[in-house]
């Protein structure tokens, strides 16, 4: 079987095309291309198949695959490569967008930094600001161990440029928020206030770390296996409470803390993780309609009951 390489302008990426056995996988195929070209490795590989007159958008050839599965053999196939430039493994990326919150924050309560900005080095620490850095820093110390030992992706690697973006986003959100909580001149809430956040955070953190443990149990170790519609615990009634449960457990950190910054993040990871769910809800939809034997995706809320 001979398999031409183009590029989406048509250029040749491997001179004369590459022959492989009929049974040969799409890995296989990527790994010869690598092995041809040298510099694109197969996670930086995107293959697809040439787009039909009326076709939204094309098929991509997953590396689990025979080439049989798309091609017949002896008949000219092509498929159409896309760079997708350096690559990072999701377990790098995450590790860097958490690590730097995790440091950043506590620079804020203990050092004396607010002395840059002309108050005094000595300040009163409150019990709330306290409890609020011990907080965040079990929040992303969470967070770092899921990546290592819970989370399963469905994907190895992430454009490189990725880790920039993410960084940029916790680090600068990370330091936006310390500066004010921790502030010499923070104003407290009430006790009773600062319990009540803390309550919901930390019932919502728990949440959150049990609704991870489910989604990992729907993949494989090699972090295969597709869709799957979610079942147990708050995902009976919600497509994304994994996002819900972040997201009400960062209300509760900022009803105990309440500050402008800590309210902004929170609105702004919010539109993030909602634009995600609706995402996620309309595929599951769309692949479990209940025809030709799919199950039917159950009427479910998609992230922030009683609203969403």
């Amino acid at each position: 079987m001979k398999i031409l390489v183009l590029s989406r302008s048509g250029r040749e990426i491997v001179k004369g095309g590459i022959e492989l056995n009929e049974n040969a996988s799409v890995s296989e195929l990527k790994d010869l291309i690598h092995k041809r070209t040298k510099k694109y490795y197969p996670a930086r590989q995107r293959l697809t198949l040439p787009l039909q007159p009326g076709q939204g958008k094309p098929i991509v050839l997953e590396s689990t695959k025979k080439l049989k599965d798309y091609f017949k053999e002896n008949e000219g196939n092509q498929v159409v490569f896309k760079d997708l430039g350096p690559q990072v493994s999701y377990q790098i990326l995450f590790f860097w967008e958490y690590v730097g919150p995790l440091f950043i924050y506590p620079i804020f309560y203990y050092s004396p930094v607010y002395k840059l900005f002309g108050y005094p080095a000595e300040r009163v620490i409150h019990p709330v600001q306290t409890y609020a850095m011990y907080y965040w820093c079990f929040h992303y110390l969470k967070r770092i161990l899921e990546t290592f030992f819970v989370h399963r992706f469905s994907h190895a690697t992430s454009p490189i440029s990725n880790v920039f973006r993410n960084c940029s986003y916790y680090w600068s959100f990370g330091a936006f928020i310390a500066y004010f909580v921790n502030h010499p001149l923070y104003t407290p809430v009430s006790e009773k206030q600062m319990k009540i956040g803390f309550g919901l955070g930390i019932l919502c953190q728990a949440a959150n770390f049990y609704c991870h443990i489910l989604l990992r149990n729907l993949r494989s170790p090699d972090g295969k296996g597709g869709y799957q519609i979610p079942y147990g615990f708050l995902f009976n009634i919600v497509t994304c409470a994994n996002y819900t449960t972040e997201i009400y457990q960062w209300l509760g950190f900022n009803i105990a803390t309440q500050t402008v910054a800590g309210y902004t993040f929170l609105v702004v990871a919010t539109l993030i993780m909602t634009d995600w769910a609706l995402g996620k809800h309309r595929r599951l939809k769309k692949i479990f309609d209940g025809k030709d034997g799919r199950p039917k995706y159950p009427r479910r809320w998609v992230i922030l009951p009683p609203f969403l």
